[in-house]
């Protein structure tokens, strides 16, 4: 066991409430669609720790914003699932909110209508080098880096963890929002993350390549380590330019792949902390990646 085992994982990211909507077949527009509808907690930096905490890290502290409207069941139900949260109420923006569309077809492709609220209104001033005390890594949600206020965070944040040493990794998230802000400058304000986890899609989209793998070793010329998510079939672990590992997916029977990506990271991240090659992390990420996806929600069970 490492020096890094003993210290927690702090998360930096977006707590949202989503409403998941299952219906089966293409939408009818201007009539009615039949759809099993639930409320559930999410956001990407949520889920994350959520993971985290299910695979196994013993210490996960979480940064967000919230609006007053749910601040008390978000904290709630992170406590639940072993986060400690730190959640900043907002006197204006209500919580987040992101409805999910979810075909309950064999793909279970989802399709999200996002209303970042008070999750993207994270500032600099609700940091804090203190919640660098004791943690051995810190993720950023990319969803952070899609509006000014918390961009500046990310910034804030970032130059704190390199003056302690402590390594970063980022996820960017969603390819819609990386084609709002710009591949160039995307990458710009991600210089010196030591770790990036893509999906496939999103690989492709900084690079201009069409090859998964290809894409991933690119970006490891930028990035130390680049895990690239790419769902069924497994994820590929890049460094120096170079494909190190190609870690296939588990088998699964998908109900839901909301948070499947969370999920990943979570556990990845969780195995880091623990010690763990990435090899070995990225296959832990895929077993919790195949688990998300055979429940409804982005996050794990609180209990069994």
């Amino acid at each position: 066991m490492t020096a890094a085992a003993e210290g927690a994982l702090l998360v930096v990211g977006d707590v949202v409430t989503d409403v998941v909507a299952r219906h089966r077949g293409p939408l009818a527009t201007g009539t009615d669609t039949a759809a099993v509808i639930r409320t559930v907690p999410g956001g990407a930096g949520a889920n994350v720790a959520c993971w985290a905490a299910r695979t196994g890290c013993a210490d996960v502290r979480l940064l967000g914003r919230v609006g007053a409207d749910a601040a008390e069941w978000h904290e709630r139900e992170l406590l639940a699932a072993g986060v400690r949260p730190r959640l900043v109420v907002d006197p204006e923006a209500a919580t987040g909110t992101v409805i999910c569309l979810v075909d309950n077809g064999d793909s279970a492709e989802r399709t999200f209508l996002t209303d970042s609220g008070a999750s993207l209104r994270l500032e600099p001033a609700d940091w804090s080098d203190a919640l660098l005390d004791g943690v051995a890594r810190l993720h950023l949600s990319g969803y952070l880096l899609f509006s000014e206020a918390s961009r500046a965070l990310v910034a804030v944040a970032l130059a704190s963890a390199r003056a302690r040493g402590v390594p970063v990794s980022l996820d960017p998230a969603s390819a819609g929002f990386l084609v709002t802000l710009g591949v160039d400058r995307f990458l710009a304000l991600v210089e010196g993350v030591d770790v990036l986890l893509p999906s496939r899609d999103e690989a492709c989209l900084l690079t201009g390549l069409p090859d998964p793998a290809d894409a991933a070793a690119e970006l490891s010329r930028r990035v130390p380590l680049v895990v690239a998510k790419a769902g069924a079939d497994g994820a590929l672990v890049a460094e120096a330019g170079g494909v190190l590992a190609r870690v296939p997916a588990e088998p699964a029977t998908p109900r839901d792949t909301t948070g499947a990506g969370d999920a990943f990271t979570g556990a990845f991240l969780a195995a880091l902390v623990a010690g763990a090659d990435p090899g070995e992390a990225a296959a832990r990420g895929c077993r919790a990646g195949a688990r998300a996806v055979e429940r409804v929600g982005a996050r794990p069970p609180v209990h069994g």
